[in-house]
């Protein structure tokens, strides 16, 4: 008999205010017996149409952790988290069933730009309270420089590839560049995906 994984994820981004593809990712989070969804980020198109990109995975009964985009604003995430109750991994790192969660939203361009340096102190601030956790997930909404994803796109975080060999996370999961979701590589220890809005299951433990 095959063994239960202990946390089932459904990891998603790119949502970009399309309530249609929210219901259908928490139906497939329900069917799939998905356990917490993390959402790497750009839940609208520019601020436009967050409504309803959270509500169906909780009405599912799902945890959901999330972390802003490069089109989604400051007060956008600051709504969201006020407004359902769900953390933004940028400024509250998640330990669970031996899982920590972390990292930095926004991006090198759009309405939500981060620097460098500011997305390498939110993430070292959030390693921080994950360190001892069995399973670590660095969670982003743009893709590290160096990686695959950079090659057939666009430049990417260099604070993020200087995380990910400073702090070897097991998994780190990023969005952002809608057309290569699916690909998967890995840097130094760690598995580094690039997901989107068809959700991407991941079992742990």
């Amino acid at each position: 008999m095959k063994k239960k994984c202990n946390v089932r994820l459904l990891v998603t981004g790119d949502l970009h205010g399309d309530k249609k593809i929210a219901n259908k990712l928490a139906e497939k989070a329900e069917k799939n017996g998905v356990d917490i969804v993390v959402i790497t980020g750009d839940l609208t198109i520019f601020d436009i149409d967050r409504k309803g990109m959270i509500g169906p995975f909780l009405e599912k009964c799902k945890k959901v952790l999330f972390v802003g985009g490069n089109h989604d604003s400051l007060q956008t995430i600051k709504d969201v988290e006020n407004e359902y109750k769900i953390p933004n991994l940028q400024e509250y790192a998640v330990n669970t069933d031996d899982i920590g969660f972390f990292g930095c939203g926004g991006g090198n361009i759009g309405i939500n730009y981060v620097s460098e340096n500011d997305m390498f102190r939110a993430i070292k601030n959030g390693f921080r309270y994950v360190k001892d956790a069995k399973t670590k997930i660095l969670v982003t909404h743009i893709h590290p420089k160096g990686s695959l994803i950079e090659k057939f796109s666009f430049p990417g975080s260099e604070a993020i590839t200087k995380a990910i060999y400073e702090f070897r996370p097991d998994i780190h999961v990023c969005g952002h560049i809608h057309e290569l979701e699916g690909a998967v590589e890995v840097m130094g220890t760690t598995k580094v995906m690039c997901v989107g809005s068809s959700g991407r299951i991941i079992d742990i433990g």
